[in-house]
């Protein structure tokens, strides 16, 4: 049976971190689907949802097992139109543990085939967040050490 994951999240911006939890699940899934959702708490985005997407397929353009949506309605749900039985989510700290631990038992609810793994954030990469980003790269500073492509 092939391995499905969705990665799910607003990815604004995909980061080097976001990068390094694909490219490591791709040792324990055969195809990893990188879901870009519209996060209803938030009310705008910072980076186009188009560029992003452009940008994250660019990324993995050699590399046939990580794939690109964007969605617009439960995880849960963009799971099973993919016939994906796994979410992937990267941890970087125990506050992101509480709040994804929430999130896995409500996706576990809503659809019980669905298992959540979690990847410890690799060290270099532990501070690095899309919020710090985006405030960076909002006042002038250079984010290019952060993503995995051009700004």
């Amino acid at each position: 049976m092939k391995k499905t994951a969705i990665f799910p999240g607003s990815f604004d911006p995909y980061t080097n971190g976001h990068h390094d939890i694909v490219m490591r699940g791709l040792s324990l899934f055969d195809e990893i689907i990188i879901g870009i959702g519209y996060n209803s708490t938030k009310k705008s985005r910072y980076f186009e949802i188009d560029t992003m997407v452009q940008k994250i397929e660019s990324i993995y353009a050699a590399i046939p097992e990580v794939k690109v949506v964007v969605y617009n309605e439960l995880t849960s749900s963009i799971a099973k139109k993919h016939n994906a039985n796994f979410l992937i989510r990267g941890l970087r700290n125990t506050t992101d543990f509480e709040y994804e631990n929430t999130i896995s038992q409500m996706n576990r609810y809503l659809n019980e085939d669905l298992e959540t793994v979690f990847l410890i954030t690799s060290p270099q990469y532990a501070a690095v967040s899309s919020t710090v980003i985006r405030e960076v790269h909002r006042y002038g500073g250079s984010v290019s050490d952060f993503l995995p492509y051009d700004v």
